[in-house]
């Protein structure tokens, strides 16, 4: 469990840092983000980017996994 734990730490420290060091990425402002703005409030359903992030973690995990084998 310790384990898992700071893989996962790690890995968002690393995410972060990227974030940080490459501000202008298009990842959130993907075309078939839903952004809808009105006077006081607005919404963000980011549909696309979900989407890339899953397909990418998937490929990710299936090549760890197949690593491991």
């Amino acid at each position: 469990m310790g384990r898992a734990l700071m893989i996962v730490g790690l890995a968002v420290f690393f995410v972060g840092l990227v974030l940080t060091l490459l501000p202008n990425t298009r990842l959130g402002r993907l075309p078939g983000d839903i952004v809808i703005r009105r006077d006081n409030w607005s919404v963000f359903i980011p549909i696309a980017t979900s989407i890339l992030l899953s397909v990418f973690l998937t490929l990710l995990l299936w090549i760890i996994s197949w690593i491991r084998r």
